[in-house]
């Protein structure tokens, strides 16, 4: 169990941890290489929650933006798997609507 301040936090191993703004360098390479090839639309990162399984899973909470001329920003929910070995690639892509 680490204490941070006056907040506690247990990880435990499967579970997800809470969503954070602080996006380390792993979880951005992660990102970045998963939507490397991506085209059509552009996802921001704003916060990311983790899981760790047999490599990690990631979930982006992200703003998104269609590549057009006056399109409208949207939000989306972006899961990457990043494996042991080998690159990261993206789960799902969940649009959320508001």
């Amino acid at each position: 169990m680490a204490t941070t301040g006056k907040v506690q936090e247990q990880v435990l191993l499967g579970a997800w941890s809470v969503f954070t703004c602080k996006i380390d360098e792993q979880a951005k390479h992660a990102f970045e290489e998963a939507l490397h090839d991506l085209v059509g639309v552009h996802y921001s990162p704003v916060v990311v929650s983790q899981q760790v399984v047999a490599g990690m899973n990631y979930r982006f909470f992200c703003n998104s933006k269609v590549v057009y001329p006056h399109s409208l920003n949207g939000a989306a929910i972006v899961s990457i798997y990043k494996p042991l070995q080998g690159k990261a690639h993206i789960t799902s892509i969940t649009p959320i609507h508001l």
